[in-house]
């Protein structure tokens, strides 16, 4: 296989590899600071806006593209390394060995990984339903009537795609029957929570997209990255 084609394969993979808090993928963060391939072995190197970046949101993006690179046909060794971290030698032995989070960080890993990606895939699918819903609540729907919305009646847009990701990611239905205003579980709320809820969405959506703002303008100023900040 040709290398420009296994390095495009490569920037694929990594354009999955998704920012937990954040909710956008690396590859739009400009998390990934180089990507080489010779063969069909390829070495990353991830940075990220501060050196005291949560360790298990560093460690999970790193582990993630391992994993995202290592499932690629054609991959033989895979390296992901962290810059410019506090934990940085200490994530990258843990996935040079793959040791696992538990296994890297040891007692100091109080919560399982698995738990906190869960936690965040929520709060994906909670912002990208209020978008679609605060879109229709200007457009004229009483916020009274967003209980009866139906995914069916959605317009199929780059927003409707993105929350049917989203409910997927966590396990819900996608079916055009469904009601669009539910909780993690598929669970319609009550039209008097209708406001309450569509609030608390809202509160979700802004701290996501503002936390991403911050973050960009930190790694921009970081690493003097003119483009990146303007």
């Amino acid at each position: 296989m040709d290398g420009l084609i296994r390095t495009d394969e490569a920037w694929r993979a990594l354009d999955t590899v998704v920012d937990p808090e954040l909710d956008e993928p690396i590859t739009d963060l400009g998390f990934v600071r180089s990507l080489d391939v010779v063969d069909a072995d390829v070495v990353v190197h991830l940075r990220l806006p501060t050196s005291f970046c949560a360790p298990n949101f560093s460690y999970l993006m790193a582990s993630d593209a391992k994993d995202a690179l290592t499932a690629l046909p054609w991959t033989r060794r895979v390296t992901v390394e962290l810059d410019d971290h506090h934990d940085s030698d200490l994530i990258n032995r843990g996935l040079a060995a793959d040791a696992g989070y538990r296994g890297t960080f040891g007692h100091e890993a109080d919560q399982d990984l698995e738990q906190l990606r869960t936690t965040f895939q929520r709060k994906a699918h909670t912002a990208a339903m209020e978008r679609v819903l605060t879109r229709l609540t200007r457009a004229g729907t009483p916020i009274a009537e967003l209980g009866r919305v139906r995914i069916g009646d959605l317009p199929d847009d780059d927003a409707t795609r993105a929350l049917l990701r989203r409910r997927a990611v966590i396990g819900l239905r996608t079916g055009d029957e469904l009601p669009v205003f539910v909780d993690h579980t598929g669970a319609p709320y009550p039209e008097m929570e209708l406001p309450l809820q569509l609030r608390l969405a809202r509160s979700t959506r802004i701290s996501i997209e503002g936390n991403a703002h911050f973050c960009r303008g930190l790694l921009a100023t970081r690493y003097d990255l003119t483009e990146s900040a303007s």
